[in-house]
């Protein structure tokens, strides 16, 4: 069967309010994660590993330290020009209007599909954590004859009126979708569980140009509210079960079908614990499908007489005689003496002196955490000064605590 050309575009542009504050400067898909990526590497490292290089990543929200991360990052082949990861910002091609929905923002950069005249065509969303081959997912498409395909994660029953769900037969044709429904339909093969949308899709490249005309005739913007349910009633549409994806190198004790939407300060924190468990849920360390990002130039990581705990120290971070317990500490952070840290993420560029404490935090970066600090301590306290989620992790913001933002694009 004669490979078809693909071309994917990446929903970028997410403001991610609810993962406020950390999103005072950053979009969503470019907040950092684990210790050196940002969240965006995961679907654009998803794309390069199963052959999918024609790439544009739509931005719209706080864009500048996601454009600045892909040029320096993402330079896919200067030498093939069919071969690239492109940011597309709003291109105002209506008048003044930004993007208002995951359909009209692929409306708006139609001229781009025209362009490339690809066969098929992906549209992914740019702030999800996993691992996924997608040539899997269009041998199924190609497969049915299907016109779109969507990726749909198994979920528990009540997990799942949470979310999208996708009402799909053995075959896996789709027959109705369900927003957030309170008595969510099971998948034919398991009573327990329901197909949840995973926000990614797979179209005829012709049916997806006619279906985001046919939308904008319609005063329609979004993917899951509007087109798919208006293609569904014309169309083959199909659901593409997650679960069945098999990416080389993960291991049995991993998560099979691991995937998180980290649209949550407590969903992030806690994706960051999957990482740290042991063994992990998620081994970001997989030879065989290796999430990709920035070539930090900076020293290893150096650490004085240091008590260390399960946790990850990233390059050009300095440790004094310091207690670090189940934490992610990343690039350049430095941490002077008697610093205790338990069950904390802190970012890049981040100084906390002498004696301070810290305890289920996420510090957030270029930030200076004063000598004596307790923070994740106090909880009462906390609500005061900071962020406090349901969790009961405390958030500190990017800058929150120290007079200088400098190079904050970097």
């Amino acid at each position: 069967m004669k490979q078809p050309k693909i071309l994917a575009f990446v929903m970028a542009g997410g403001e991610g309010s609810r993962l406020s504050p950390l999103t005072s400067h950053n979009s969503k898909p470019s907040l950092p994660f684990g210790s050196r990526y940002r969240i965006v590497d995961f679907v654009l490292s998803n794309l390069l590993n199963s052959s999918i290089e024609a790439i544009y990543l739509l931005v719209q929200y706080k864009s500048q330290s996601l454009i600045e991360h892909v040029r320096k990052a993402w330079v896919v082949s200067p030498m093939r020009s069919e071969d690239f990861v492109t940011v597309v910002p709003p291109q105002m091609m209506r008048g003044g209007d930004w993007f208002m929905g995951t359909a009209d923002a692929v409306y708006q950069n139609i001229n781009l599909i025209q362009l490339h005249n690809p066969d098929l065509v992906l549209v992914f969303g740019a702030d999800h954590v996993y691992r996924m081959d997608i040539q899997q997912m269009i041998d199924f498409h190609r497969e049915r004859e299907a016109d779109v395909t969507v990726a749909a994660l198994p979920v528990p029953l009540d997990e799942a009126r949470s979310f999208g769900v996708i009402v799909a037969d053995h075959a896996g044709r789709v027959s109705e979708f369900q927003e957030k429904p309170a008595n969510p339909t099971s998948m034919p093969s398991d009573p327990t569980r329901a197909y949840a949308s995973m926000g990614n899709y797979l179209f005829d490249a012709k049916v997806l140009v006619e279906a985001l005309k046919a939308a904008n005739d319609r005063d329609e913007h979004d993917f899951g509210h509007h087109v798919l349910p208006q293609l569904k009633e014309t169309h083959r549409l199909f659901a593409y079960d997650f679960a069945t994806n098999k990416v080389p190198g993960v291991k049995p004790s991993e998560e099979q079908a691991y995937w998180r939407d980290v649209g949550t300060l407590d969903a992030y924190f806690s994706a960051h614990q999957d990482m740290l468990a042991w063994p992990p849920r998620f081994n970001v360390f997989n030879p065989q499908w290796r999430i990709f990002s920035s070539n930090y130039q900076g020293p290893v990581a150096r650490i004085l007489e240091a008590t260390v705990r399960n946790s990850v120290i990233a390059a050009g971070s300095l440790v004094h005689q310091a207690s670090i317990t189940n934490s992610i500490i990343r690039r350049e952070v430095f941490i002077e003496d008697d610093v205790v840290i338990e069950d904390c993420i802190i970012q890049d560029y981040v100084r906390i002196k002498r004696g301070a404490r810290l305890r289920r935090a996420i510090i957030g970066g270029y930030n200076v955490i004063e000598a004596g600090a307790h923070i994740g301590h106090d909880p009462a306290l906390d609500r005061q000064r900071y962020t406090v989620t349901e969790g009961g992790i405390t958030v500190v913001g990017p800058g929150e605590v120290t007079t200088s933002l400098r190079g904050f694009s970097e």
